[in-house]
Formats: structure tokens, sequence, C-alpha cells
């Protein structure tokens, strides 16, 4: 018996079209028409590139890092987070302690913030070998500068027993890396700072002491005579400035180490305290000029017993022949 189809006449109730979708290859319903969603398995956005990157190209990077003015004098931890990204760091971190044990890497730490310098090749060649505390002994003294570090200080500091501190000592000054001073004024203790770096003058006492850590009073006497003569002759006697002193020193060679214009000023300062010589005026430049002091023969137009019968002679005004004038309570010096 055949059965009709109902129509889609307002007879009867409308029937739903069910459309199949076209099978595609390999089977599926029409939902595989859709975009691919990317599953885990999916290498995230721009881990390709970061995939093809090996070790070294990211050693590379990190040296070339240091060449970059922003980062000559070091760069921080977190700023090499930001720099290279999360991903990118952590394969960088082994990197780092290789060149760190390597002595290619000079680390500091400011606050909270760890920084990286780098060191160069043939510096780092006298750093292999050297343990963990031998690099911090090394560390806390460059930090001293100039001025060095006592041995209490670099024991308090790294908190390393005397007997394996006495061992680095040795280690690192074999090496030429720091060297011991002496101070003037301290001669029993030892300073530590770097084998290249200059002793400041407050260390050594600048030229004014010898090799043995004694004020050297006979050259500072002979240098006082020199200068005494020089401000007597140079220029006919009416006034010499600092820098004509200094270079008639230096063509002399009076001084058997370099004198520069502050050391040539505190020797004139000495002979000013003592009333040899004293300042006249200055030239064109605004220099001082320096002249032998002038000898007073008549110190003043009173006589003796004016001081003793007056009342006011302590508020009055005395001139002096050479028109110098010395008021009331005002400090003043003779010259012999």
């Amino acid at each position: 018996m055949d059965r009709k189809r109902p129509s889609s006449g307002t007879g009867g109730p409308p029937t739903k079209q069910i459309r199949r979708s076209r099978p595609v290859a390999g089977g599926g319903s029409s939902t595989a028409q859709r975009p691919p969603v990317p599953t885990s398995s999916a290498p995230p956005a721009g881990s390709s590139s970061l995939a093809g990157m090996t070790d070294d190209s990211i050693r590379e990077d990190f040296l070339r890092l240091f060449s970059e003015p922003a980062y000559q004098g070091g760069i921080s931890n977190s700023a090499l987070k930001t720099r290279f990204g999360k991903e990118k760091y952590v394969r960088l971190v082994p990197i780092i302690n290789e060149l760190n044990k390597e002595a290619r890497l000079s680390m500091s730490r400011v606050g909270d913030e760890l920084f990286y310098g780098l060191v160069e090749e043939n510096v780092a060649s006298n750093f292999k070998g050297l343990d963990v505390s031998a690099r911090l002994v090394y560390q806390v003294v460059k930090t001293a500068g100039n001025m060095g570090i006592w041995t209490k200080d670099i024991r308090f500091q790294t908190n390393i027993q005397q007997q394996a501190l006495n061992k680095i000592f040795k280690q690192l000054e074999s090496r030429k890396l720091i060297k011991p001073v002496k101070s003037v004024t301290n001669k029993s203790k030892k300073l530590y700072m770097l084998y290249d770096v200059k002793p400041a003058k407050e260390i050594t006492g600048g030229p004014w002491y010898d090799g043995d850590m004694e004020f050297d009073h006979e050259f500072i006497n002979e240098l006082r005579k020199f200068i005494l003569l020089c401000v007597r002759k140079m220029n006919k006697g009416k006034g010499t400035t600092l820098a004509a002193i200094s270079e008639k020193i230096k063509q002399a060679q009076i001084s058997r180490v370099p004198l520069d214009l502050e050391n040539v000023q505190q020797v004139v300062q000495t002979l000013a305290f003592d009333y040899l010589i004293e300042q006249s005026s200055v030239n064109q430049k605004g220099e001082a000029l320096f002249v032998a002091a002038r000898r007073v023969t008549n110190m003043c137009d009173f006589r003796w017993w004016d001081g003793i019968l007056s009342d006011d002679f302590h508020f009055r005004t005395i001139r002096f022949e050479d028109d110098v004038v010395l008021r009331p309570h005002e400090h003043h010096h003779h010259t012999a």
C-alpha cells in the first residue's frame, strides 16, 4: 500500500526539512568546514622563531647588550627578563652560569636588584680557577676604590674566617689582582685595593711623605726656600702667581716627585702663615700675586703711654705709615 507524503499545503502541519551535510573526505560532519582550533600540542605564537634559535645565538644577543650605551655600565636581572621574555630568559640562565664560571661576568647587588657586568677576556683570564669566596673578596676590595679597605672590614663584609682569608689574599696578590697598602694614619695595619689603583693622597700623605711613610721635613724646607726666592726675584719682586711658581719648580727640578698647583699652594700658604710672603693684588686674569712681606719700621702714630693712660684706646682707629688702617677690635699681625 502506497503512503502519500504529506504536502506542505495549508491542509496539514508544516514539516521540518532535514538537510544532511555532504560528507567530506575522511568522514566527519559539517563542522569540519570551520577553521581548525589549535590543540595544546600546537606551538604557541612566536615560539617557532625561539625554537629555531640556538644557545650560541642567545649568548651572542646577551653579550651584544653590553655594547649598547644604556647597558655599558651593567644590566639588571629584571631588565634582562623584560628584554628577552620569559621563555628566552629560561634558556639564558644556564648561559649566564657558564659565563660566570668563565669569569666573563661580574655580579653586584644594588638594594634588592642583581646587576651583571661584562668582563673583558684578557681580564677574565686572571679570574679562572677562583672560587666564589675569592671573587667575593675581590668585589669587596674593588668597591673600596682608591681609599682601600682594612682587613677586618673585609672579614666583616664577607664573613670569611681569617685563616681562609689570608690564603685568598695571597692568591689574589700572586695574580696581581689586589695589593696591600700602608696608610700614614696607621702604619701597622694593611689596607687592600685593586692592583692597578693609585692610592688616594689621604692614604699616602701625598708628596710630603717619604717612602717610609715619614713626614719629609727636609724636602719641605728646601721647597719653602726656593719658593721664597722665586717670590723675591721673579717679576722683579713686584708679584708672581702660583702658576708661575709651579712652572719654575718644574724647570729647576727641585722636587723629586710631581707637584700640582694645589701642592704648591699648600707650601705658599705655610709661608704666608709665617708672615714671609703676602698677597699684594691680582692680575688681569684674576690670579693672586704674591710678594715678599714688607717690614714695618714705625708701627703707628701713637705713643706707648697713650695705650696705658687712655680709656678709649681699644676703640680708636689706627692708621699706619703705609696707609694700612686698623679698626677697633680688628685682628692683626705685625711682620718683623
